[in-house]
């Protein structure tokens, strides 16, 4: 075989945008297969708005990087740690691929491993594949699960690198498809976390009321079959499509936010499976946007949790916890009434930080009035700054529903907060505060501000990308 093979492989970044990671967690798939999405800088504000605070970019932009330690200095370095960049996959369902190249991605995996290594990063930033559940020869019951014997000379190897490195086996898992191509031997209700009824495994005797668990569970059998008994599992793609072809009756709005909220809940809970009681399992919804470049069947451009001019598809609560933010194209246009945005009084201390920061950093609100010894400075506590901080930034983004989200922590109110000689603004008003004001740059940080999360503006300059590695196989 001639040497210095080289090999496109899809690529992705999963990113922390916010926070820390506690326990389970949900994120959300931002592919951009279509021709009519917002700008990147819109869609970090609308992820922020909407209280995401995971995101996997993927992209089919090519560079030509002759190898991955190149690769690693001009995409990922430039950008790390002010982005938490949490895990890179080499290779997309590649056992689906009609092109034999499953076996080259094993050492394009240890090829970014190496690279990582030579900087210190390789405990940081973990490297993985993505698969789907065809890699299974078999899925039900799940303790039968097992793993499709023709790949058997690509996955010892892969599962022996996870292993040795810590890195999750990652899986792509559609319950969609599941009852669409078979809706005889697969419910609806069962699909959509919404049986009443259970499922039982004749091996086992574990009960099971939702084809998600069943399906990681049959992974997790096929896993243990091979003894490989400590490698997690992550979910880097599933979802449900809000709107299909004929044969697609499933796909509507109201079956996706079903199914979406409903997994939400279920992550967020820690409910982990029947065979992994209270396991964490980290879960990436697909797809941020629909994408009118998908070919395909209508679904496949339809499962998007916003249109491309960011309104809502259906209303979904990312917390699992409350009720949801919904953009619809009425609450993009400002109201008559006069209202003002102030920050809710029952949200923590560590989300209004993360929010005033925010928008007093990437959301370029003039936060000089809050700094000491002016007009907005006392009280001095976090609820009053960022009551004020908020509201510039709701005033200046046409004092919409969404522009008063900042992820749950604001809430409109039609009373004016102004006092003493500290003023709120007002959509159409240009001043703040009282003449009095002594002048302050208005670049000058919040006073009691932490160091500024820059997950908005970084995570923009982060490259979609796909990269070409060489391998030298003799």
């Amino acid at each position: 075989m001639a040497r210095g093979f080289r090999l496109i492989f899809a690529s992705s970044l999963l990113l922390m945008l916010l926070g820390f990671c506690r326990g389970s967690t949900i994120g959300v798939c931002y592919g951009r297969n279509a021709d009519d999405l917002p700008t990147p800088d819109k869609v970090a504000q609308l992820a922020q708005l909407h209280d995401i605070k995971y995101v996997r970019i993927y992209d089919s932009n090519i560079q030509f990087q002759s190898n991955a330690d190149t690769w690693l200095k001009n995409s990922i370095l430039p950008y790390y740690p002010a982005t938490k960049i949490t895990y890179i996959t080499v290779g997309a369902e590649v056992t689906e691929s009609p092109s034999n190249v499953s076996a080259l991605v094993v050492p394009a995996m240890k090829n970014v491993l190496a690279a990582l290594r030579k900087v210190g990063l390789h405990k940081r930033i973990k490297v993985s594949s993505t698969h789907s559940l065809g890699v299974l020869s078999r899925s039900f019951p799940p303790s039968a699960g097992a793993f499709n014997s023709s790949h058997a000379f690509f996955l010892k190897p892969m599962l022996e690198f996870l292993a040795e490195n810590q890195s999750p086996f990652m899986i792509d898992i559609y319950p969609f498809y599941a009852y669409r191509d078979s809706p005889s031997n697969v419910s609806l209700d069962y699909a959509l976390f919404e049986s009443s009824s259970e499922v039982i495994d004749p091996n086992t005797g574990l009960l099971y009321t939702n084809m998600f668990d069943a399906q990681i569970d049959a992974l997790y059998f096929a896993l243990m079959a091979l003894n490989f008994r400590t490698i997690k599992i992550m979910v880097t793609e599933t979802g449900w499509p809000s709107k299909g072809s004929p044969k697609e009756s499933a796909a509507t709005p109201d079956n996706a936010q079903t199914f979406n909220t409903n997994l939400i809940r279920h992550v967020i809970n820690n409910t982990g499976t029947p065979a992994k009681p209270g396991q964490e399992l980290n879960v990436y919804i697909f797809s941020l946007f629909n994408e009118n470049r998908k070919p395909g069947l209508e679904s496949e451009r339809n499962w998007g949790l916003f249109y491309p001019d960011q309104t809502s598809v259906y209303s979904l609560d990312f917390t699992g916890k409350g009720a949801a933010v919904m953009t619809t194209a009425a609450n993009v246009t400002s109201s008559n009434v006069t209202t003002w945005c102030i920050a809710s009084n029952k949200a923590s201390e560590m989300d209004l930080q993360n929010a005033l920061d925010w928008a007093c950093g990437p959301g370029n609100v003039d936060c000089t009035a809050i700094q000491p010894s002016q007009p907005c400075y006392e009280p001095d506590n976090l609820v009053s700054h960022a009551s004020f901080a908020f509201n510039n930034y709701f005033q200046q983004n046409g004092a919409t529903d969404v522009a008063c989200s900042f992820g749950g922590t604001g809430v409109k109110v039609d009373k004016n907060p102004s006092y003493d000689n500290c003023f709120y603004m007002t959509t159409g008003s240009n001043k703040t505060v009282a003449s009095n004001t002594t002048a302050i740059s208005s670049t000058t940080s919040y006073s009691t501000q932490k160091e500024a999360p820059t997950w908005v503006s970084s995570c923009l300059l982060v490259t979609f990308f796909s990269f070409l590695l060489n391998t030298g196989h003799a």
